[in-house]
């Protein structure tokens, strides 16, 4: 029983990230899909994978209804929680890896809880609507509706790229050299005229609590953090590392006790940078502080 259920932990773990957002509410759907798993009668149950996405699905749709009305009153932006991908996998599996960028993550969280489930089942892992409908326990029709309808509005808001993949990670490199650097001048060279910043520090320490847009209010952001303390960490005191997150080149900025923030781009076909997420609510980032990575 618990092997069946092992042998399919990372495909679950990828679809309750996707509907939810954060590792420990993902995993949270897990643990409760595995408890219903072990209570249920499996007798009739052919198709273990199929059934066990089922639960999960349903676990994260109920978790994500409620997570939704605390999420409106969340203090500042709300950005999903980073988490460390393998660059090979991102390689090998380009469309996987830009589902879960933080750029994606952002747009599917406009969608309606049942629009997620059904894009994440469908444009994500293929699930064909006659099987999506049976998890949801929903007419196919209109399962396809949701489908559509989803589909639709994560077309209209998410980037569309004309410049291939290798171009865009190494105009994001440049522009975390340039984060790293903390020269502003190299750092505007990278940066999109209307770029814009999120900063998810849920209230818990210091970070804007808008959107900021234009690149010299941010590149002045950037070197102004990079000159003071902050959380109380002196900058003296801070180790920068390069990593993958979220199928993308990001920076970590670790303190001694730990990351103190993640930080992503995401360029354009101009090879400057017109969107940057920033996170810094520490418990945004435990992910990353336990090494956990994701399997696309």
């Amino acid at each position: 029983m618990s092997d069946v259920f092992e042998e399919h932990r990372d495909l679950l773990f990828a679809v309750a990230y996707r509907m939810l957002g954060t590792a420990a509410d993902a995993e949270d759907a897990v643990q409760d899909a595995w408890l219903r798993w072990s209570a249920a009668d499996r007798s009739d149950v052919r198709e273990p994978r199929a059934y066990l996405v089922r639960i999960t699905t349903n676990v994260a749709l109920d978790r994500l209804r409620s997570a939704r009305a605390q999420r409106e009153t969340y203090v500042g932006p709300w950005l999903p929680e980073p988490m460390l991908t393998s660059p090979d996998v991102a390689a090998e599996g380009a469309e996987l890896a830009e589902s879960v960028s933080m750029a994606m993550m952002v747009v599917l969280e406009t969608l309606s809880p049942l629009e997620r489930a059904v894009f994440v089942l469908k444009e994500v892992f293929g699930y064909p609507y006659a099987e999506i409908a049976r998890a949801l326990d929903r007419a196919e029709t209109s399962v396809r509706q949701l489908g559509t309808r989803a589909r639709k509005h994560v077309e209209a808001r998410r980037p569309r790229f004309e410049a291939d993949g290798a171009e865009r990670r190494a105009a994001t490199e440049r522009f975390l050299d340039a984060v790293v650097g903390g020269d502003i001048n190299r750092l505007m060279e990278t940066l999109a005229p209307d770029v814009t910043l999120w900063t998810d520090g849920g209230g818990k320490v210091r970070a804007p609590r808008r959107i900021v847009h234009g690149a010299a209010r941010i590149a002045r952001f950037f070197t102004g953090i990079a000159e003071r303390p902050y959380e109380g960490v002196d900058p003296s005191e801070w180790r920068l590392r390069r990593v993958e997150i979220n199928g993308g080149p990001a920076v970590v900025v670790d303190g001694p006790d730990g990351p103190i923030s993640a930080i992503s781009g995401t360029a354009g076909d101009d090879g400057r940078i017109r969107d940057i997420h920033l996170v810094a609510n520490p418990d945004k980032l435990r992910a990353i502080a336990e090494g956990r990575t994701l399997a696309l």
